[in-house]
């Protein structure tokens, strides 16, 4: 059958609020125009984030209420354990309540002034957590990945060149790990190939660095493989994400986006001195080294989750799902990152906006206005997120201005789609009357959270 139907049926239904334009307006005034602001309660379609939004499985929530909450040595840890040991094969496994938890505790450790984590690029919380110790967060994204308008199958690989060439500049001393991240958040959730990690590995061993994947979309990664890469079409996504694994020296995951939970992360590698430290400052900053700041029943949702996501059935249709949404966009001539991740659609905001320049965030003229038109909340992914400032105050914009629409994980229909993308087609009609804006407020890091605006 040509129809690409959800694997899956709906038992419990939360029920959707509708606003008008006109309480739309008023309800991005009060929240500054920064979506992350507006109540949830007020958003028709929220697709800001894919992290910790997924609906759990009939099989998580009774994993739910079997959850050991012993605060030592509790079944559901080793339940925990023994699922991200049968896809890393890493030895040891620290649970952490979220990805940043994991990245805080590795890169306090390993990061420092005047040191260097190399990435294919770094997604918004991993650079702050590199930032933040003093270390700095560079980036090796390929050519073809910075140019939306470009087919490839593999726009997510790094620039192993590069990546060399930087080691020899700085030295290998100064660089305490080299992470790839799959799929590549920041670059339109697109894919890494298996040669590429392989490619990067030869580097890492030629100058003795360990390597790390931050694995919060393996399963998607995976898949993506499977589907593109030679060689590989007849394995199933378990081997080929053990393969991925088998290359790096640990990993960092957020659990809340291919676990399928609302909470939960990890922290795996093969090191056991730095396996010591990071458990040493788990226990200070997380808790215990087998709950790690998650409840029992936590641990087993996040086991039960990683099992079901390697389902090739619930692949085929996630990677669908977000292609039937960039279908409909692209059909109406809406610019978009082609082609499209296995999370997310990304518009291409500098050419939906050409007339707005990086320094007035065209990105967030179309996430305001796809609010204002159908209550459809996305996230900037440009110069409001990722963009620095030079010594004289001016704004140094990144590669790409783009919007990220991220499709939470078994929540939303096709008619919901179908909805999303009629509300981005009327906005791309009325692209010319969009205005740019200013920054009223900003913090100091990660800005884009709590940041606020005015209108142009």
């Amino acid at each position: 059958m040509k129809t690409i139907i959800e694997p899956f049926k709906i038992k419990s239904v939360e029920p959707i609020k509708f606003t008008t334009p006109a309480e739309r307006e008023e309800i991005l005034k009060k929240a500054g125009y920064n979506v992350f602001m507006i109540p949830a309660e007020d958003v028709i379609i929220d697709l800001l984030t894919d992290s910790g939004t997924s609906a759990m499985s009939a099989s998580q929530w009774a994993g739910i209420m079997n959850g050991d909450e012993a605060y030592a040595g509790s079944r559901s840890f080793f339940k925990f354990e023994n699922a991200v040991k049968k896809i890393t094969g890493h030895k040891f496994i620290i649970p952490t309540h979220q990805g940043r938890a994991a990245e805080k505790i590795l890169f306090s450790i390993v990061g420092g002034k005047g040191k260097y984590i190399p990435n294919n690029t770094h997604f918004d919380t991993t650079r702050a957590n590199v930032e933040f110790t003093g270390a700095e967060a560079v980036d090796f994204l390929n050519e073809i990945g910075k140019h939306p308008e470009v087919k490839a199958d593999f726009k997510g690989n790094m620039d192993a060149e590069k990546l060399e060439n930087f080691i020899k500049k700085v030295g290998a001393r100064n660089i305490p790990l080299v992470m790839i991240t799959v799929t590549n958040n920041s670059g339109g959730g697109q894919p890494v190939s298996m040669q590429n990690i392989r490619d990067v590995r030869s580097v890492c061993d030629k100058y003795g660095l360990p390597l790390f994947l931050d694995a919060c979309r393996f399963a998607e990664n995976a898949y993506f493989i499977k589907l593109r890469e030679q060689g590989y079409q007849n394995k199933s996504v378990l081997e080929i994400a053990r393969e991925m694994f088998s290359y790096a020296d640990g990993a960092t995951m957020s659990a809340k986006k291919d676990a399928l939970v609302n909470i939960g992360g990890f922290l795996s590698m093969n090191d056991e001195a730095l396996a010591t430290k990071c458990r040493n400052l788990l226990i200070v900053t997380e808790g215990f080294p087998t709950y790690g700041g998650l409840a029992g029943r936590d641990l087993e949702a996040v086991a039960q989750g990683l099992e079901e996501v390697l389902d090739e059935n619930y692949l085929q249709y996630r990677i669908k799902s977000v292609e039937y949404l960039a279908n409909k966009m692209t059909s109406a001539g809406i610019p978009i990152i082609e082609p499209p991740g296995g999370h997310a659609v990304y518009i291409d905001a500098k050419r939906f906006l050409p007339h707005i320049p990086p320094e007035e965030y065209p990105g967030q003229a179309i996430v305001c206005e796809i609010f204002r038109v159908g209550g459809v909340r996305g996230v900037e992914i440009g110069s409001v997120m990722f963009g620095k400032y030079d010594e004289n105050g001016k704004l140094i914009p990144p590669p790409m201005e783009l919007v990220r629409l991220a499709i939470p994980r078994r929540v939303y229909t096709q008619s919901h789609i179908d909805y999303v993308a009629e509300v981005l087609i009327e906005t791309y009609k009325n692209r010319e009357k969009l205005r740019g804006f200013k920054i009223t407020y900003e913090a100091p890091m990660l800005r884009h959270f709590t940041c606020r605006f005015e209108p142009l």
